[in-house]
C-alpha cells in the first residue's frame, strides 16, 4: 500500500498543494526582493507630479548622463554581439593551449567587484598607462569599462547552444556542396540567433545600470563622461530623492523595453522557424 493510500490523500491533491505552496513562496520572494522595491521607486518618482518628473530627467546634466549611458550601452551591446559570438565560437570549435584558462577568465567580470575593475582599467589605460594608451576621463574610457563588465553575457548564452549544435547538419550541408558561409548563414546562425539576442539584451540592460567600473576611469565629468548611475548618486547626495527616483525610473523603463523587444523578436523568430 502506498503512503498516499495509507493516509487517504490523493496524489493529485498533494501535487496541487505542493504546486500552490511553491508558487506562493516564489511570488512572495520575488515581490519582496524585486517587485515591491521597483514599485516603490516608480511611486517615489511621481511624488511631485509628472511635471517635476519631466523636469528632473531633462535637466542638462541628467539628460546628458542618460544620453551618454544609453548610447554607450547600445554601442557596447553591438560590440558584444559580434565579439561575444566570436569568442564563444573559438572556445567551442577550436583547440589550443590555454583554452581552459581563457574559458575561466571570461567569468572574471562576474566575480570581480566592479570598483576593482575600474581601478584595474584606470591603471592600464589611465594617465600613467604602461601601454601608452590614456582613455581616462573620456567617453572611450566609459565604453571600455562597460565592455569589460558585460563581456561574459553573450559568450555564456551562445556557448551552450554551440555545444549542443548537431555537427551532422553541417556535414550534410557540406556534402551537398554548401560553402562554409552558406552553412553558417542557413544552419548555424538561425540556431544561434536567439541566444545571441538574449545575451545582447542582457549586456545592454547591465550596462545602463553600471556604476562601479565607470566611476574611476570616467572622472564623472558632467556633460562629458558622467553616466546615469553616477548622476543618480549625486542626486541622492544632494537630498533630491524624487529626482533620483525619476532617473532610476527612466533606466527601468529602458531596460523593460529592451527585454520586451527581445521577447517579441524571439517569438517572431520561433514562428518563422
Amino acid at each position: 500500500m502506498s503512503v498516499d493510500a495509507a493516509v487517504g490523500v490523493r496524489p493529485s491533491r498533494r501535487l496541487a498543494g505542493g504546486t500552490a505552496a511553491g508558487l506562493g513562496t516564489a511570488v512572495l520572494y520575488l515581490s519582496l526582493i524585486v517587485l515591491i522595491p521597483l514599485a516603490a521607486v516608480v511611486w517615489r518618482s511621481a511624488d511631485e507630479g509628472p511635471g517635476y518628473f519631466w523636469r528632473s530627467v531633462t535637466t542638462p546634466d541628467a539628460w546628458a548622463a542618460l544620453t551618454l549611458t544609453i548610447g554607450a550601452s547600445a554601442l557596447v551591446a553591438v560590440v558584444n554581439l559580434v565579439m561575444g559570438t566570436l569568442i564563444a565560437w573559438v572556445l567551442v570549435r577550436d583547440r589550443f593551449p590555454g583554452r581552459a584558462v581563457l574559458d575561466t577568465i571570461i567569468d572574471l567580470p562576474f566575480a570581480l567587484p566592479t570598483i576593482v575593475a575600474g581601478l584595474v582599467l584606470l591603471a592600464l589605460y589611465g594617465p600613467q598607462s604602461p601601454l601608452g594608451i590614456n582613455l581616462a576621463y573620456s567617453r572611450a574610457g566609459v565604453v571600455l569599462a562597460l565592455m569589460f563588465v558585460t563581456l561574459p553575457f553573450v559568450v555564456r548564452t551562445v556557448q551552450p547552444v554551440l555545444l549542443e549544435l548537431d555537427a551532422e547538419m553541417e556535414q550534410a550541408a557540406a556534402s551537398l556542396g554548401a560553402r562554409p558561409f552558406q552553412t553558417f548563414r542557413r544552419i548555424i546562425l538561425p540556431n544561434l540567433l536567439p541566444a545571441m539576442l538574449s545575451g545582447t539584451a542582457l549586456a545592454f540592460t547591465r550596462a545602463i545600470a553600471e556604476f562601479g567600473s565607470t566611476v574611476l576611469i570616467s572622472g564623472n565629468l558632467p556633460f562629458k563622461t558622467q553616466v546615469a548611475a553616477v548622476n543618480l548618486f549625486s542626486q541622492i547626495e544632494g537630498d533630491n530623492m524624487t529626482g533620483a527616483a525619476a532617473i532610476a525610473t527612466v533606466l527601468l523603463v529602458v531596460a523593460l523595453v529592451a527585454l520586451i523587444a527581445l521577447d517579441v523578436l524571439q517569438r517572431w523568430g520561433s514562428r518563422r522557424g
